[in-house]
């Protein structure tokens, strides 16, 4: 196994970055903050309710 320079391999990433694309990672942490949000809205707000006994 060949060693690469750190700049070799920071070249080569910052080239290949623009092809792919914002990929599946952003999606992922997308979706959970969003269904967060809403698990804490409906946490939060549920006990906001009026009981009445």
């Amino acid at each position: 196994m060949e060693h690469t320079p750190a700049t070799a391999w920071l070249v080569e990433a910052a080239d290949a970055a623009p092809q792919h694309g914002t990929g599946n990672l952003l999606r992922i942490v997308l979706v959970v903050m969003v269904l967060g949000c809403v698990v804490t809205a409906w946490f939060l707000l549920r006990g906001y309710k009026q009981k009445d006994d």
